[in-house]
């Protein structure tokens, strides 16, 4: 357990629409970074987009408020997310490329 970031969640999220091939993985990686976040984003071979997301829960909620949005050429249909302990495990937030 770390003591210093006990407010720190993880957020785990899938989001399918219209999501790959208009910019959302750079998009998404773009407000994470603003919110200070860490973790990834990439795109599933469904045509979903998945991401992990570490940070404080009022950061972590406004990167969900916006990837339900999406960027202008996006059309989200469903985000499911879950929210658990974060784990600290990543260094930055990045798109990775499955």
């Amino acid at each position: 357990m770390h003591d210093t970031n006990t407010d720190h969640q993880r957020l785990s999220a899938r989001v399918t629409g219209r999501v790959q091939g208009v910019g959302f993985r750079h998009f998404t990686r773009t407000t994470a970074r603003r919110q200070d976040l860490t973790g990834w984003v990439r795109n599933e071979p469904d045509g979903s987009v998945r991401l992990e997301a570490e940070g404080p829960h009022e950061d972590l909620q406004a990167l969900l408020d916006a990837v339900h949005e999406g960027p202008r050429a996006a059309r989200v249909d469903a985000v499911d997310a879950e929210w658990s302990d974060a784990t600290e495990d990543f260094q930055q937030f990045e798109v990775r490329y499955a």
